[in-house]
């Protein structure tokens, strides 16, 4: 267990060595932030934790409990617009913390998507993020309004990148991008992390036989995943089925600690910027956690009695 004084600070160290490490941005014209990117990425990292019922709620905490570490904390509203600022950067440190953790050795990685609500479907009007979310359907949940979230996710827990598009969007369509991306990476959707060597374990979500073979011919990205039961052209045995639910099971944990411990499921946005900025925050926590434990040598996704409260 860490105590909660020791777990930020322990945070901007490994946020701050990393953004030492990378070539600065150039400056934006005005007058200098309250807070140094390193403050603002790290503070932006440790609210994400489910224990805060809000962004409000942990301004309060941070008021009175982190005001001597960050003595030029600004009013909330200026920091939402700095977090904002900082959004690629923190995704790029999440993917670095995931970098710090990787087993490289793994031959596989676990790839799915999963319901993101930011809004329920039933209410009237277009809300906040008309155009860019939707209504679509979700096993856990049925009809919803949001996003549709896809990550990679390690064997042992580790989240190797990830992205997002309206709920109506299928699976196939966001793995293309997905992949596109990792063969041909953009500076402005670096979320999804870098090129993969090995396998991609799917469901049969990712079907197609002819997307496969594309995949595997233009991204280099092989894809297997488990056929339909009244599939008539292959078959798979029962325990071969069961042993790719199992290497499976790594990304319904992830989405838990995601959506949980992290409050992914009670976000309820109001900018694109602001969505993209705290789901990379949950992700950089998420394998910040996993990089702590390794460290207290505890199992890796033992997140519930990391922090003494």
């Amino acid at each position: 267990m860490v105590d909660v004084d020791t777990f930020p600070a322990a945070l901007y160290v490994m946020v701050d060595d990393f953004r030492y490490s990378s070539p600065p941005k150039q400056r934006r014209p005005g007058p200098e932030a309250s807070l140094g990117s390193s403050e603002v990425i790290t503070l932006a990292i440790f609210p994400q934790w489910g224990r805060f019922a809000s962004e409000r709620d942990f301004y309060r905490y941070a008021s009175d409990q982190l005001r001597e570490a960050f003595p030029t904390l600004p009013d909330r509203s200026q920091f939402n617009r700095l977090a904002r600022l900082h959004t690629d950067a923190i995704e790029a440190v999440a993917l670095h913390l995931g970098q710090t953790v990787e087993d490289r050795q793994c031959p596989y990685q676990a790839l799915d998507a999963s319901a993101m609500p930011v809004r329920d479907s039933k209410r009237r009007g277009a809300g906040w993020l008309a155009g860019y979310a939707d209504i679509g359907w979700s096993n856990k949940l049925g009809w919803y309004e949001g996003f549709s979230l896809l990550t990679a996710v390690e064997s042992s827990g580790v989240i190797t990148g990830f992205c997002f598009g309206s709920a109506s969007t299928a699976d196939q369509p966001l793995a293309e991008t997905f992949f596109a991306l990792r063969a041909n990476p953009n500076p402005r959707l670096g979320s999804v992390g870098s090129t993969f060597c090995g396998t991609y374990v799917a469901d049969k979500g990712f079907e197609g036989v002819e997307n496969h073979r594309r995949w595997l011919e233009c991204y280099g990205a092989d894809l297997i995943h488990p056929p339909k039961r009244n599939s008539k052209k292959r078959s798979w045995s029962r325990k071969l089925r069961r042993w790719i639910a199992s290497i499976r099971q790594i990304v319904e944990t992830v989405y838990d600690k995601l959506f949980n411990a992290f409050g992914l499921w009670k976000e309820r946005p109001h900018e694109i910027e602001g969505l993209r900025a705290r789901l990379a925050a949950r992700v950089a926590l998420h394998n910040f956690c996993i990089w702590l434990n390794d460290r207290l040598g505890r199992p890796r996704l033992s997140f519930a009695d990391l922090l003494g409260w």
